[in-house]
């Protein structure tokens, strides 16, 4: 039970410190955002729990094909809110915008053979 309260304590950290960070310097903050320390943090407590390395391996490589279609928005966001759009309703587009591109990429996925849908 301590572990997995140590786990919520780092985690949470994170998330403020990048947080209070992207406050007085967006530049730094995004920086950091787009390391993958999620994804770290995910793959050594994998590590550290189960020790397998297959697991891992699978685990990286669909979070490489889920990463994809996060990325229109990325495009969409500053967009919509540098043209005035409410934050809210520019949230909810990206939110569909998310939404269509990871179905789009698991059709194409599955076109390669690689099936992306849980």
């Amino acid at each position: 039970m301590s572990f997995l309260i140590c786990k919520y304590a780092i985690t949470a950290f994170i998330i403020v410190l990048v947080s209070e960070v992207a406050k007085r310097s967006g530049k730094i903050g995004a920086l950091i955002t787009s390391l993958p320390f999620v994804t770290i943090i995910a793959v050594i407590w994998m590590y550290y729990e189960i020790h397998d390395t297959s697991k891992i391996s699978n685990y990286a490589y669909y979070t490489l094909w889920y990463v994809v279609p996060t990325l229109p928005m990325f495009a969409v966001m500053p967009y919509m809110l540098n043209r005035g759009f409410n934050f809210w309703f520019t949230l909810a587009v990206c939110i569909i915008v998310t939404f269509t591109s990871f179905i789009i990429t698991a059709y194409i996925g599955r076109r390669f053979g690689v099936d992306l849908m849980p």
